[in-house]
């Protein structure tokens, strides 16, 4: 009956199965139960108990759900309950999940396998594709098992979860697994439970080894222990978590993480190792690249595990937080531990400054005095660690804690420091150090002090009120306000001469003037030795300081070698520094015997100085005062007074100072000493006081935290071995502690307002000369003199050239200049050759240098960039100079850049290494779009672009200008473009202060490379060039020719006369800018003749038709307006159609045509105006020369009081007025109030005439052009605005000025009515006064004939030669 129920409860099973209704996702087979039955255990579920009679019914189960079509697309999962496997049965659960696409779990619970079925499952499950979870749990499937399923799933694609529980698959298994881990790519979760824990150790590896995101746990109960956790692995969050390792199993995992990227978190508290391990651990460390935390807390490691630890820490670069509690290692570790995190030295860098947390003590951990000693020197250099722990300790007393906290006032990285549980910390001695500390560094966020005796004890109250206070923020002050100013308390003074002057001697001279009473026993011997010194010549430059009273006066010795010059440029005081300068000269040119200089030689020497300091003191951004000279002859002793050498010398320097007037402060008193006799330099001495009192009241107020910082920075000095140098961390380490004003004062505080501070307070420094400070390069010169010497005196005299083999016109790689500087700089013997690596690095003085612009780089923005040292080029001069192009159809083009006032500057010696610098960058900037090469020499450069070829040579023996050859396959035009957008504003940029004027050399100089003297002659003012075409007439400008003298040596004619044409030596822009100027004047000319008629007047006939309805214009000012309208139309159409220069000219010859038209009517005008005044009887058109000084100058304007003046009169015959040659005129003794007020109208109107007529070449100006020299000064103030715009732009503006012509014509006609009768009036009443009103009169003082034109009847007062040659058109009128 029991049978028949069993049977009843599996059919119904089957339909179950079958059913459409019930849409299974899982199915549970319970065998060897005791009954069987089926039951439905949600809706989705089912679970089948089968009994051992039963046993057979479970094939066909299997078989039935294989073949099942309503289970196929939705049943999900399988679970198998202690099923004893046979081979049939493996294959229908093959044939099932073969057939059955959507099973994704199969569990099997209890089940037992032999090899056979184990081996059938494995193939089933290298068949199939879907299956996405596999859990075996107390299967006995032992290593074989292991193995067969590790071969499977080195097949399988679709397995992500493998889960073996409480089954030993021993170490065998194990392996097996961890090749499949190495293959399987899809495996996403691996859990094992195994009896031992070994078997946790090739699987973690294989997982960490090849990168995989596998999530692995691995359980172990051992000797039926409770069971524990051995290894976890959570991809998740990158962390490794190890519980439970034995030794080896320890180090083959720490092994495998050498090239891990998917841990970032190390957890391997409590697990046991040994040095053997950590040894394996430093490889890691230095390999592994993502290894972000490490927790080795209670690992019972030793100093000997700790130093490997840190040996691994010397290279990571990851590794962020390191935990190092309860292990037992001792102060040797620490010190190990924190090496790589210290520095102890200032050139060295610090070698790890990736960890940002450090925790370690407890357990049997010792720090000691060993310990303590690193621990100081950590907290002191360390840049980098956020967070420190020492927690528990026992070793450190609270004298060792005083020292840690003070050790802190310095360190702004460090935020958080906890101390929890430490014994030591206590004390009434170490609460005040914690709270001074807090008062010092507000960076300190928090301090954990729990479980301390000061915590215990309650004291730690004001502690933690203290960082709270260290977070508020206060108020900002209005940045550099609050610092108060004074005046500077210590003044510079330069000694400038050429070596072999007596500088260093009458240094020591002038020291033993300030102070021989109380001179300190080693200064006596030094003057003692003094002379043995001066037979050896000082090199490089030296700085030599006094104290007279408060004030602090350091004398700066220049060098006077060659090679030092262009370190002087960056030596010179700007920024209103308190200085003045001590010019040396020596009146012989040895100071071992007794030939005396020239006084050329010493004039050229003084004069070099003068001018050095002019230019420099132009490049000056601040300039309150000039600069103050004093001259000082050296070897006196050793010449005749009453010499006339000497009496020469003093009358040039007298010259030299007249010359110089107005550029600098030159004393009147010239020192004459024995700079060996401290006697004779006494006066020397008292001027240098009195001149530093002076200027120190006269220039800007310095801060008054400069003149405090003095001593502090000098007492820093002395407590850091005399460094000369300090890092600018240092200086703010320095300003933290000593200078409260300076100080940040809580964490929230404005850092940035504190930074702008210091480095305010350190470039005043730099300014008044206590410092030399560079901000881009982060530290301060303290010293000096060791710097100018040491530092740049050895770098200017590197010897590149010999050490750098290969030739790249003068660059280097920064590594290899860096390997020279170290093997120039240092010396192979213990104690000798520079110091300079002791305070600075090989990488500090390359940057200096760039600083410098003693080298730069040829790509900024390439940190491998190759360097250019100009220094090291090769000077050219002697060499054959050609050009690289030959080929008849080269364009050969010139500029010559000239000082402005050439007299008093020059470009100073570090001049052409700047530009060399700076037009290397921008040519750099250009090779990608021309192609841009360039070629280096010591006063050269070559440079290609686009096929133009440019020389930029330095010229002059004191460099005052710049030649710019070029040689083009271009035209002229683009050949000039370059010059004057690339190379000459890269010039100006360079030579500030300095005014350039740009010349233009003659073509042929540049096509043979004629050499320098011989050229000298050989250029023309460009700007000259461009007024001589404006004088000319239009249909002149095109072919005129510039004339070239010639140019002999030794007699013989190295270049010949010859002449070029205007248009091959200006570009087509200048020229254009010339006929803009021209059109500017002609417009301006009709601007200016605005004023109608009272009457219409005769010559109708001849007025200029427009497009106006009235079809004719009044030949009168007002009328020009009008008429110009059509002219000035007609010149937009021009520009616009303008395609070649001569096109233009045609255009701007059309326009003057019209406007001289207009201007010859005008004149007609005021020639015939008011025919009633006086009929005519005298001329009209008249004007005014000074006769001063055997010259004739034109005036034009009248001033009352004026004298030498004479009245001449024009030849006023129609079109063609003119002065009259040899007119005798008529003497003018003194301007009046009357004159004035009679001619002054009329003056400014005739002169506009005449200012137009000159620049436009017409013949009404004929002979005036001589008696204005400088015709832009003379009549600016007639002609308005210079400038230039072309044809449109004028045609605008007269359009826009026609509008209200019609309005203002009335009144503007009576106005110059009402002047021009004055002024003619005047001339009657004038004339009359002189007794020269008949005909004859005139004749004989003016030239001039009343005659009347034939054909309107006109009057007017014509010459001789008129009179001759228009006899037909005319009839003599005598008065």
């Amino acid at each position: 009956m029991a049978s028949n129920q069993n049977l009843k409860e599996l059919q119904w099973a089957l339909q179950a199965i079958n059913s459409e209704v019930l849409n299974l996702h899982s199915i549970s087979f319970y065998l060897s139960q005791p009954t069987s039955a089926c039951y439905q255990e949600t809706d989705n579920s089912i679970n089948i108990n089968i009994s051992k009679e039963n046993l057979p019914f479970f094939s066909d189960l299997l078989t039935e759900l294989a073949a099942s079509k309503s289970t196929k697309s939705t049943l999900r999962n399988l679970e198998f309950h202690r099923v004893e496997w046979e081979i049939q049965q493996v294959r229908n659960l093959g044939t099932l999940l073969g057939n059955n696409q959507s099973i994704q779990q199969v569990v099997f619970r209890r089940n037992r396998f032999n090899g056979k079925t184990l081996s059938d499952l494995s193939d089933i499950l290298k068949a199939n594709k879907v299956i996405k979870e596999i859990m075996l749990s107390e299967s006995g499937i032992g290593s074989v098992g292991a193995g067969l399923i590790a071969s499977a799933l080195m097949v399988n694609e679709s397995l992500e979860e493998l889960q073996i529980w409480e089954d030993s698959i021993g170490s065998r298994g194990a392996e097996e697994l961890s090749k499949m881990i190495e293959v399987n790519p899809t495996l996403k979760l691996l859990t094992i439970f195994d009896s031992n824990a070994i078997t946790a150790t090739p699987l973690i590896s294989a997982v960490l080894a090849r990168n995989r995101n596998m999530e692995v746990h691995v359980w172990s109960g051992e000797n039926g222990e409770k069971s524990s956790k051995v290894v976890e692995f959570v991809p998740g969050n990158s962390t490794l978590r190890i519980y439970k390792l034995n030794l080896s199993g320890a180090c083959r995992v720490i092994c495998s993480l050498g090239m891990n990227s998917t841990v970032k978190s190390l957890d391997m508290t409590g697990v046991k190792l040994k040095s053997r391990c950590a040894k394996e651990l430093r490889w890691v460390l230095e390999q592994n690249q993502t290894l972000k935390e490490l927790n080795l807390s209670r690992t019972c490691l030793k100093d000997k595990g700790i130093v490997y630890v840190a040996a691994g820490l010397f290279k990571n670069h990851s590794l962020q937080t390191l935990h190092l509690t309860g292990n037992w290692f001792s102060g040797v570790g620490v010190e190990h531990l924190l090496c790589p995190l210290s520095r102890f030295s200032a050139l060295q860098m610090q070698a790890n400054i990736t960890l940002k947390c450090v925790t370690f003590g407890g357990g049997r951990t010792r720090i000691g005095r060993d310990g303590l000693a690193a621990l100081t020197q950590f907290l002191t250099t360390n840049e980098t660690v956020r967070k420190l722990g020492i927690h528990d300790d026992e070793s450190l007393r609270s004298d060792d804690y005083v020292k840690i906290f003070k050790s802190l006032e310095k360190n702004a990285s460090l935020k958080c420091l906890s101390l929890q549980g430490c014994k030591g910390v206590q004390g009434e001695t170490l609460l005040q150090t914690i709270m001074e500390t807090l008062h010092i560094n507000p960076w300190i966020e928090d301090i954990d002090l729990s479980r301390t005796p000061l915590h215990s004890s309650g004291k730690t109250t004001g502690i933690y009120q203290r960082l709270g206070q260290n977070e508020n923020t206060e108020p900002e002050m209005d940045l550099l306000k609050d610092m108060p100013l004074t005046e500077p308390k210590s003044c510079r003074v330069f000694f400038c001469a050429q070596e072999c002057a007596g500088k260093t001697t009458l240094c020591h001279s002038i020291s033993q003037n300030f102070s021989a009473s109380t001179l300190p026993y080693l200064d006596q011997v030094r003057t003692i030795v003094n002379p043995v010194e001066q037979a050896v010549k000082t090199v490089g430059m030296k700085i030599k300081t006094f104290n007279d009273e408060d004030t602090k006066i350091s004398i700066w010795n220049l060098a006077g070698q060659h090679e030092f010059f262009s370190l002087h440029d960056l030596m010179f005081p700007g920024h209103g520094s308190a200085s003045f300068f001590i010019i040396i000269l020596s009146l012989f040119r040895k100071p071992s015997n007794k030939e005396p200089k020239s006084t050329e030689e010493i004039e050229e020497d003084l004069q070099y100085w003068l001018r050095f300091i002019v230019s420099n003191s132009k490049r000056a951004v601040q300039q309150c005062m000039l600069p103050s000279v004093a001259v000082v002859l050296t070897h006196f002793d050793k010449i005749n007074q009453s010499s006339q050498n000497f009496q020469q010398t003093v009358d040039s320097i007298q010259r030299l100072r007249d010359k110089f007037q107005g550029f600098v402060d030159f004393y009147p008193t010239v020192f004459t000493v024995d700079a060996r006799s401290s006697a004779s330099v006494s006066k020397l001495t008292h001027h240098i006081r009195k001149t530093c009192k002076t200027i120190l009241q006269r220039v800007p107020r310095v801060y008054q935290l400069c003149n405090d910082l003095i001593q502090i920075l000098s007492d820093w000095r002395s407590e850091n071995y005399n460094k000369p140098a300090m890092k600018w961390k240092e200086f703010g380490e320095l300003c933290q502690v000593k200078v409260p004003p300076l100080r940040i004062r809580s964490r929230h505080y404005n850092k940035e307002v504190v930074e702008m501070k210091r480095k305010a307070v350190a470039t005043c420094l730099h300014h008044i000369g206590e410092v030399i400070y560079f901000d881009e390069l982060g530290f301060l010169i303290l010293d000096c003199e060791w710097f100018c010497g040491e530092v740049l005196g050895q770098l200017i005299k590197l010897n590149v050239r010999k050490q750098h083999s290969s030739e790249n016109s003068g660059f280097i790689s920064r590594k290899e200049l860096e390997k020279i500087l170290r093997g120039s700089l240092q010396s192979p013997i213990p104690g000798m050759g520079s110091k300079v690596f002791e305070n600075l690095d090989a990488s500090d003085l390359v940057r200096m240098m760039l600083k410098l612009e003693l080298c730069y780089e040829q790509d900024p923005s390439d940190p491998n960039s190759l360097l250019l040292i100009p220094s090291i080029l090769e000077e050219g001069r002697g060499k054959p100079q050609r050009w690289q192009l030959s080929t008849p159809d080269c364009i050969y083009a010139g500029r010559h850049l000239e000082c402005d006032d050439s007299s008093h500057m020059f470009l100073t010696p570090g001049f052409f290494p700047r530009l060399q610098v700076h037009l290397h960058n921008r040519i750099k900037a250009l090779q990608n779009q021309h192609g841009a090469t360039y070629f280096l020499e010591k006063y050269l450069i070559s440079i290609s672009i686009n096929g133009i070829y440019i020389r930029v040579e330095l010229g002059g023996q004191l460099g005052y200008y710049i030649d710019i050859l070029a040689c083009s396959t271009k035209n002229l035009t683009e050949t000039l473009r370059v010059i004057q957008q690339l190379i000459i504003p890269a010039i100006q940029s360079v030579c500030h202060g300095i005014t350039m004027t740009e010349n233009v050399i003659r073509p042929e100089c540049v096509r043979n490379l004629t050499p320098p003297r011989y050229r000298r002659t050989q250029f023309v003012s460009l700007q000259q060039l461009k007024q001589a075409l404006l004088s000319l007439p239009a249909e002149s400008m095109y072919d005129y020719q510039h004339t070239w003298s010639s140019v002999l040596d030794s007699g013989r004619p190295t270049l010949q006369e010859g002449f070029d044409l205007a248009r091959d030596l200006l570009s087509d822009d200048d020229f254009r800018e010339v006929l803009h100027r021209r059109y500017h004047d002609l417009h301006n000319l009709a601007q200016e003749l605005q004023v109608p008629p009272e009457n219409n007047i005769e010559g109708q006939d001849q007025s200029i038709t427009s497009s106006s309805e009235s079809g004719t214009v009044d030949p009168t000012f007002g009328g020009i307006a009008k008429g110009v309208e059509e002219v000035l139309q007609r010149l937009r159409i021009i520009e616009q159609e303008i395609r070649d220069l001569k096109q233009e000219i045609q255009g701007l010859r059309y326009y003057e045509h019209r406007l001289l038209l207009e201007l010859h009517r005008k004149v007609n005008y005021i020639a015939t105006f008011n025919l009633q005044v006086e009929e005519r009887k005298v001329p009209n058109m008249f004007y005014f020369v000074n006769t001063e000084n055997y010259s004739r100058r034109l005036i034009t304007t009248m001033v009352s009081g004026m004298t030498a003046l004479r009245l001449h009169m024009l030849c006023e015959f129609r079109g063609q007025m003119h002065v009259v040659e040899d007119q005798m005129g008529c003497e003018m003794m003194q301007v009046d109030n009357m004159a004035v007020k009679a001619l002054a109208p009329y003056m400014k109107k005739f002169m506009t005439l005449v200012t137009f007529a000159l620049k436009i070449g017409a013949h009404l100006a004929a002979g005036m052009g001589q008696m204005i020299p400088d015709l832009g000064k003379e009549v600016a103030h007639l002609t308005g605005s210079s400038v230039l715009f072309g044809a449109a732009a004028a045609g605008a503006v007269g359009a826009a000025a026609g509008m209200g012509r019609r309005n203002r014509s009335m009144e503007g006609s009576r106005g110059i009515q009402q002047d021009l009768r004055a002024a003619q009036q005047w001339v009657v009443d004038f004339l009359r006064e002189r007794r020269c009103s008949t005909g004859k009169d005139i004749a004989e003082k003016f030239g001039l004939w009343r005659v009347r034109y034939r054909d309107s009847g006109q009057i007017a007062w014509i010459c001789r030669r008129h009179i001759y040659s228009r006899s037909a058109e005319i009839i003599e009128v005598p008065v």
